[in-house]
């Protein structure tokens, strides 16, 4: 293959790292013990790449040209340090005695994965250090984008991973998956973190796009690692759950970007492998009895998945979830969906007044959804001016561009 020309080559380095710096890092961390060390040594290999390629064009397999690299370039670290002890002298040799036999074939890497992932939902962490250390760390989100993602400052985002990698150095955390008697108690907290990183790729918090593929496929991945792992009803739930959402990702954007309501979307480019592998799932999850709040989410979406049209949306089923799930998660988002589900089934003053009960509460007042779905209520029943009063309200709250441009047209078409 012939060397590519340099902005090629920073573009495909760049998809490199999106696609590939998660099981880099996690084959990295299995070799050397040490994740900052693993995350320096892995950076400083695809900054290589952008050189050593430019003269000998791209290998044909880059994962284990980087993995080899960053193992060289681990040993330089180790050795620029100012301290070089005996450990120290002992992990170069080691790495050096295993630069041509260190195995890095896709289900090892796998396995390095699964193992980060619980290293870094380990429940010596606190909650928000876990999830930032896994988008960060597996995913390979910049410090930037997790921080837009969860409206917190980089810097304040920023100290929550250098707290939680010094937890994992003090309290000496095992880079490994739990035994058979640790992993149910282990599980809640990577099933959460899995499904942050969906929902920011489903529907992300803020910019340009109402997707990113890159972080839902992910996901749905880490979600099927974890099948095979602990095939456990929430699990397979949370999997179900994330293939009959994202089978509607095709359709919920036009061409030139803008947001296609759920009501509106072409059926017909919905995935019908996804939504029969996450039917299966979902009846399978049910069938065991033991499930929860994912499980009954992913019911609801099935439900959506399987309608041929919105006028044939068994609207009954679907609120008869949201009792179901308000009983095991009674959040106020839940209680939200619910209230919308009634306006489905019952009209929009009773969606309307299920709608203010929640807002009444004061947990959702800056919430940009609960706005929005009070102004479709007013704008249903024809109360143009409550309704444009909610949407510019919606409007202010939220930084999602294409969410902007809706609610802008929804305010526009107001009469």
């Amino acid at each position: 293959m012939p060397p590519p020309i340099p902005e090629q080559l920073s573009e495909t380095i760049e998809s490199l790292y999106r696609l590939e710096s998660g099981r880099v890092l996690a084959t990295l961390v299995r070799l050397l013990g040490d994740l900052d060390l693993a995350e320096e040594a892995m950076h400083e290999a695809f900054a290589a790449a952008l050189e050593s390629w430019s003269q000998a064009g791209i290998p044909e397999k880059p994962r284990p040209w980087l993995i080899s690299t960053a193992r060289f370039k681990a040993i330089d670290v180790i050795r620029r340090r100012a301290r070089f002890e005996g450990a120290q002298r002992e992990l170069v040799a080691h790495l050096e005695s295993r630069v041509d036999s260190v195995g890095v074939g896709d289900d090892e890497i796998e396995d390095d994965r699964l193992r980060l992932i619980f290293t870094c939902c380990h429940p010596a962490l606190p909650p928000e250090g876990q999830v930032a250390l896994t988008l960060r760390e597996v995913c390979g989100l910049t410090t930037e984008e997790i921080a837009r993602a969860f409206l917190v400052t980089p810097a304040t985002l920023a100290q929550r991973i250098v707290r939680a990698k010094a937890k994992i150095r003090e309290a000496s955390i095992p880079y490994e998956v739990p035994g058979p008697l640790e992993l149910p108690g282990r599980l809640d907290a990577v099933l959460q973190v899995v499904y942050l990183v969906f929902n920011e790729g489903y529907s992300a918090a803020a910019g340009a796009e109402v997707t990113r593929g890159e972080l839902t496929g992910e996901a749905i991945r880490l979600g099927r690692l974890l099948a095979e792992l602990q095939p456990e009803a929430e699990v397979i739930g949370l999997l179900a759950l994330m293939l009959l959402q994202e089978s509607r990702r095709a359709a919920r954007t036009s061409p030139s970007g803008e947001l296609i309501l759920l009501e509106n979307q072409d059926r017909s480019l919905w995935n019908r492998g996804q939504i029969a592998e996450g039917v299966e799932l979902v009846e399978r999850a049910l069938r065991s009895g033991r499930f929860g709040a994912y499980t009954v989410q992913a019911a609801i979406a099935a439900v959506h998945a399987q309608a041929e049209s919105p006028a044939l949306t068994d609207w009954r089923e679907i609120v008869a979830r949201y009792d179901q799930l308000v009983r095991i998660q009674p959040s106020p988002v839940v209680h939200l969906n619910r209230a919308v589900a009634i306006a489905m089934r019952d009209g929009p003053e009773a969606g309307l007044m299920a709608i203010d009960a929640v807002l009444e509460q004061g947990e959702l007042a800056n919430y940009y959804l609960a706005h929005s779905a009070r102004a479709e209520m007013y704008r249903r029943l024809g109360r143009t001016a409550e309704a444009r009063s909610s949407y510019e309200r919606a409007l202010a709250l939220t930084r999602q561009e294409p969410e902007r441009q809706f609610l802008q047209a929804r305010i526009r078409q107001l009469k």
